[in-house]
């Protein structure tokens, strides 16, 4: 029998390690989050159109949605920390580059480079913390490891609004490209997980591309992130067109609003299940968008800010804690890859439609059909929960 030492240290989330990769996922977070509002401005400023910029968007959800299904195969086979450092790379060569092309094509190139770079990376990192968190305190470890990307997009997004004002584009990604070379180095530094530790470890088959236990949480979240394309890509369009200033207020009141449903959302998922959070977090996050496509005032678009951190806060740690629980030992990483294809794949979607839906109807009308999406995740979720499809997560 353990001791009370033995056992808390059993349960403990807080390590060396755990500091170090929450450290890391922040500073590329940050890198990639000042670049998500000022993009669109920088195409826009070459000259592309709205379609444009969902393209651009959406070819970057892709190319990390095509190729996180190799960098799952990769965490088992290759190891945690040559995925990781590999997609930090990629990441940092592409987005420093973007300030200095003038072509649509080529910018193109780089956003595939990036979404290879973001899809390796993040799949690993996600993997690495699953890795460092007591199973028994998974929802709230991911919770704490969420607060990092949190904390970047409290931030990334106004800094990077507020830098473009002030710096040159080339100056504004090589600064962004910079904070991904400090998590690089972070990176460096980290004591990985073993590949051959999993002593049932199962062959891969050939078109391997998905972990089935993964596939319910994977379906809400790709019906809630189907949201994202349309506040990334046209919001601070869609503000400007309202004449609303002060966008950078709806990005920090949504991270803030993140941040506080971090604490707390997880210790609910893994003290009562996903019942008692799932639920509360969609419907907040449909309000938000309801709110978005009247959007009358600042007012209306800091409360939507708000509701949408705290319904998403709320929703998306448990939607990953159950993605993961239920995959075998060896099968953790395609699990996080499964899980975060269907993020990439909802914002591409999303970006991709919104583009076309802007360019023939306006911005208002993206937020309506974001609201049906998100009232979708409900509805399959109730479906999930009523025909017992709900699997009780491991203890």
């Amino acid at each position: 029998m353990k001791s009370n030492a033995e056992s808390f240290n059993d349960n403990k989330i807080f390590s060396k390690d755990f500091a170090f990769i929450w450290i890391a996922n922040f500073f590329i977070f940050l890198g990639f989050q000042m670049t998500l509002p000022t993009l669109p401005i920088f195409i826009n400023e070459l000259g592309g159109s709205d379609q444009i910029i969902g393209i651009i968007v959406g070819i970057f959800t892709f190319s990390a949605l095509l190729f996180r299904p190799y960098a799952g195969h990769a965490l088992e086979t290759k190891g945690r920390g040559a995925v990781y450092l590999f997609g930090l790379v990629l990441f940092v060569i592409s987005v420093g580059t973007f300030g200095f092309i003038t072509g649509m094509a080529l910018l193109i190139v780089m956003r595939i480079i990036q979404g290879i770079g973001w899809g390796f990376s993040t799949t690993a990192s996600g993997t690495i913390a699953t890795d460092l968190i007591p199973p028994k305190r998974r929802g709230e470890g991911m919770g704490y490891f969420g607060l990092s990307g949190n904390m970047a997009l409290a931030i990334g997004p106004a800094l990077g609004l507020t830098l473009a004002g002030v710096l040159s584009f080339p100056q504004l990604f090589l600064l962004c490209a910079g904070l991904g070379l400090i998590a690089f180095l972070l990176a460096l530094n980290i004591k990985y997980k073993k590949v051959d530790e999993s002593p049932h470890k199962t062959k891969i088959a050939r078109f391997d591309v998905i972990e089935k236990t993964a596939i319910n949480p994977s379906i809400l979240l790709f019906f809630i992130t189907l949201t994202f394309g349309g506040i990334a890509s046209f919001l601070p369009l869609y503000a400007a067109e309202k004449d609303i200033g002060g966008i950078q207020l709806y990005f920090i009141f949504y991270a803030l609003f993140l941040m506080l449903s971090r604490i707390f959302a997880g210790k609910i998922y893994d003290k009562k299940g996903d019942l008692f959070v799932i639920p509360p977090g969609t419907i907040l996050i449909f309000i938000a968008m309801l709110l978005l496509s009247w959007l009358p005032n600042m007012t209306t678009l800091i409360i939507a800010g708000s509701l949408y951190g705290l319904g998403f806060g709320t929703v998306q740690p448990a939607l990953q804690a159950w993605a993961v629980d239920k995959a075998p030992q060896d099968r953790k990483g395609m699990a996080n890859a499964t899980f975060f294809s269907f993020f990439d794949l909802g914002v591409g979607i999303g970006a991709m439609i919104f583009g076309q839906l802007a360019f023939m109807y306006g911005y208002g009308i993206i937020y309506l059909v974001s609201a049906g999406s998100v009232f979708l995740a409900f509805v399959y979720y109730l479906f999930i929960v009523l025909s017992g499809r709900r699997q009780i997560r491991s203890m």
